[in-house]
């Protein structure tokens, strides 16, 4: 059985929820709060960072793109079909590229600042980085996100999916990111008609339906969240 350390608003977690929920997986999720520095968590992952997959008997898998490419090498490997990572080396390079470019930039600059500004420090101590919410920080995402979206439409002007055809961990991180976002009522959909249908088919998957039954206590989701024709 499989156990994953996650927040429900953490969007790397997400993003390794929907990879299970794909292929069907089963694993039980652990809400942690990491800014708590829990001395057992910090035994898995010494960063203190989200997520952190748990297989019993082997060694804690810490960081989304590590568990990602985990699953792949030991729960999908055997799979003819509906591999969420391509069989040529190119198609290869470009969902790992587009999955970082989730991972990685829009996490640092967009949803990493509006969860944490918005939902993390609520339950911060002043010593833990909480506090009120850094109005230049929020700006400074809200404004990221436009060229964001453009160019997931961009991308998908040229093909189905963002990395191609079919989708792939690429689309799955983008919408981990995009669905935080979402919840909060942060995504400007009208600037780009495109990524928003792109989005809706995505979010259409049975994989994301847990994800969109799912609401925090005192933050609620948005009026669209959990629509499916927004």
């Amino acid at each position: 059985m499989l156990t994953l350390f996650q927040h429900p608003l953490c969007p790397r977690s997400r993003y390794v929820r929907l990879i299970l929920n794909e292929y069907g997986i089963d694993v039980r999720l652990i809400e942690e709060r990491p800014w708590e520095r829990r001395e057992e968590f910090l035994l898995l992952n010494p960063a203190a960072e989200l997520p952190v997959l748990v297989a019993d008997g082997q060694p804690a898998v810490p960081g989304a793109g590590i568990i990602a490419e985990y699953i792949e090498e030991t729960q999908a490997a055997d799979l003819i079909e509906g591999r969420l990572l391509p069989e040529s080396i190119g198609a290869r390079v470009e969902v790992r590229r587009l999955a970082n470019w989730f991972n990685d930039k829009f996490h640092e600059e967009v949803s990493g600042p509006l969860a944490l500004e918005r939902v993390f420090k609520r339950h911060m101590t002043r010593e833990q980085g909480g506090g009120p919410p850094d109005t230049d920080s929020l700006r400074a995402a809200r404004r990221n996100i436009r060229y964001h979206l453009h160019y997931i439409g961009w991308l998908v002007r040229t093909r189905d999916c963002l990395a191609g055809n079919e989708i792939t961990l690429a689309d799955l991180a983008a919408a981990a990111h995009l669905s935080v976002c979402d919840y909060l009522g942060e995504v400007p959909w009208n600037e780009d008609e495109v990524a928003k249908n792109w989005y809706a088919r995505v979010k259409s998957r049975p994989s994301f339906r847990p994800l969109l039954g799912e609401t925090l206590a005192g933050i609620p989701a948005s009026a669209t969240y959990a629509d499916l024709d927004f």
